[in-house]
């Protein structure tokens, strides 16, 4: 028998004391991926699609949104979504306001082998659409075909 075992949701406190007591250098990691503020936060909503192996999409719904008031850039490994909304004033009385058009600020933690190749907004959907780099070194290379 190896010394691997079933871990259920009971046994995470002791699955990550394992982990972390045999990683060097991972603390900030675990930190940031346990205690990261924006966990909480499931506006605006997001698809994220796996194309395959080496592409992904990440479709963001801003309905209500325009071009100028949406800021996507990436720093520090990481991707951002802003979209700042100015607070309007109205003289009108909302029976049922189920439109949330407030600003909001997301954050993706990207690999280091991922980059964005592609942003667009149409239609009240923002697409980004990211890419694995291969490196040359690992790339496909054919030799020997037969023609």
């Amino acid at each position: 028998m190896t010394g691997l075992q079933r871990y259920r949701a009971a046994d995470l406190p002791d699955l990550m004391d394992r982990i972390t007591k045999h990683s060097i250098g991972m603390d900030e990691y675990f930190n940031t991926f346990f205690n990261s503020p924006e966990q909480n936060s499931n506006y605006p909503p997001y698809n994220l699609i796996h194309i395959n192996n080496h592409e992904s999409r990440l479709e963001i719904a801003l309905a209500g949104f325009k071009k100028d008031e949406v800021k996507v850039y990436t720093e520090f490994g990481k991707l951002f979504v802003e979209g700042i909304k100015e607070d309007k004033e109205t003289d009108a009385e909302y029976r049922h306001r189920g439109l949330a058009q407030r600003s909001f600020k997301r954050s993706w933690t990207l690999s280091e082998d991922c980059e964005v190749r592609q942003v667009v907004f149409a239609d009240g959907l923002l697409s980004v659409e990211l890419g694995k780099v291969v490196p040359e070194h690992h790339t496909r290379k054919d030799y020997l075909t037969a023609e």
